[in-house]
């Protein structure tokens, strides 16, 4: 049996207080005021013009820095309440059985994305900005180095965020857990708003995906791997291919 994250009895089993609703949704909101104008810069950041790779350096590293603090947020909040990092699916309960999943249901997710975005645009939905997509590129060494960096950090975070995170409070204040995966993809998938509408519902797809795979494991490994091996694809080795 795989770990449950949304069990109404775990503060009897160590996890800490329960919260009122009230309680987790000043909680929330207290922490999209600190993530929704990150996710608005980022997106002004990569209309910058330019080929030097500069704009793509500053955001990755104010990615990096942003996602550490939030991550270091929830876990005061976590501390504060008395919650277990477990209770959000952060766990190696099953660790080697959740990365051979993680592998496995990666290539149909990324193939099936793929050809999603593509008949999306096709259909007429916007992509990328032109040179939108180039400030997300990395062009030296340095920012290759930079960019492995950048997909680690960014695969634990997110997922600790988006789907740990976010998921579980906003099914608790909600009253639902169906409501609390789409309110916390619809705002991972708008974070991507540089990629045009046709992006946004491609990640939305691949965020719900993460999403339904961790209810359905109670654990945060499949996803971060998964959102590690399509970051790393698409920031580090199909730019390299490029340069090549």
């Amino acid at each position: 049996m795989t770990a449950v994250p949304f069990d109404d009895n775990e503060a009897d089993r160590g996890f800490g207080r329960r919260l009122t609703r009230k309680e987790q949704a000043i909680e929330v909101g207290i922490f999209l005021l600190l993530i929704i104008p990150t996710m608005v810069l980022s997106y002004f950041v990569t209309q910058q013009r330019g080929g030097d790779g500069t704009g793509f350096s500053i955001l990755a590293v104010a990615t990096i820095i942003r996602d550490l603090a939030l991550v270091a947020l929830i876990l005061f909040f976590l501390w504060r309440n008395g919650e277990s990092t477990e209770r959000i699916g952060w766990t190696a309960r099953h660790l080697w059985a959740d990365i051979g999943l993680g592998l496995i249901l990666f290539v149909p997710v990324f193939f099936i994305a793929s050809l999603l975005g593509a008949l999306l645009e096709r259909l007429g939905l916007s992509g990328p900005a032109p040179g939108a997509m180039d400030a997300l590129m990395p062009h030296t060494p340095g920012q290759f180095a930079l960019a492995i960096a950048l997909v680690i950090v960014v695969a634990i975070s997110e997922e600790f965020i988006f789907r740990g995170y976010l998921i579980r409070r906003f099914a608790s204040s909600a009253g639902s857990l169906a409501l609390g995966v789409i309110i916390a993809t619809v705002i991972f998938a708008f974070g991507h708003g540089y990629e045009g509408s046709a992006g946004v519902i491609t990640v939305g797809f691949i965020g719900l995906v993460f999403a339904l795979i961790y209810v359905w494991r109670g654990s945060l490994v499949a996803p971060v791997v998964m959102h590690f091996l399509q970051n790393f694809i698409g920031i580090v080795v199909l730019p390299y291919m490029s340069r090549r």
